[in-house]
């Protein structure tokens, strides 16, 4: 049976739940969310709700040899970054400002409050269900530009590293990674000699966040 974590039981992780439920495949769901009345939600047969931070939840029990199949990050943060910053701890990493000049190098950067920075190659919001196909756009059945997660990965910044967790397509609209992707994320970042840029991005969209190493 395939495991599936979500981190995040808000509109997008509750439709994650309910697109891949629909499927005859056999899976079974845990969502974690910190909010009582999201996790109290709905009724599934084959998922868990555990009432929890979603980021220490992955940081609690993701481990070889416990982890799922997938995880879909459903929650506005960047959950991989936190992931990593958490399971570093302070005293090992910590939260980088990105310097303005990369948002040159990234279609329609736009900061988040957190700083991060959300890249993306719409400049119109895109249907929920897109099935993102490989050449052809969805809304404007235009050719697909270059996918943005190796865009990302090709950012150059002097005195930074690019690290990039690409997002799988899972179902129409719903997103996910392998939990080993994470475990390559964290390996590098405890090799790594300079500072990081995070970044997380399927073909159209993506995040990045800047992590200095000690």
């Amino acid at each position: 049976m395939e495991k599936i974590w979500i981190i995040g039981a808000g509109h997008f992780g509750r439709r994650a739940l309910r697109k891949l439920s629909e499927n005859r495949k056999k899976r079974h769901f845990v969502l974690a969310d910190p909010v009582k009345e999201n996790v109290e939600q709905g009724n599934f047969l084959n998922c868990e709700f555990e009432q929890t931070d979603g980021i220490a939840f992955l940081n609690q029990h993701l481990f070889p040899g416990t982890e799922p199949d997938w995880i879909i990050p459903a929650l506005p943060l960047h959950l991989a970054a936190e992931w990593c910053l958490l399971r570093l701890g302070k005293e090992r990493a910590c939260r980088l400002p990105l310097p303005p000049e990369i948002e040159a190098q990234i279609p329609n950067a736009m900061r988040g409050a957190t700083g991060d920075i959300y890249a993306s190659h719409a400049t119109f919001r895109c249907p929920d269900d897109c099935a993102e196909p490989l050449d052809i756009c969805t809304v404007t059945q235009m050719p697909r530009k270059r996918n943005m997660f190796e865009l990302l990965e090709d950012v150059r910044l002097p005195g930074f590293h690019s690290l990039v967790i690409r997002s799988f397509q899972l179902g129409p609209g719903v997103g996910g990674y392998r939990p080993v992707q994470l475990f390559d994320l964290i390996k590098a970042a405890e090799n790594a000699e300079n500072k990081l840029l995070i970044s997380t991005a399927c073909r159209c969209h993506g995040v990045m966040t800047g992590v200095e190493i000690f």
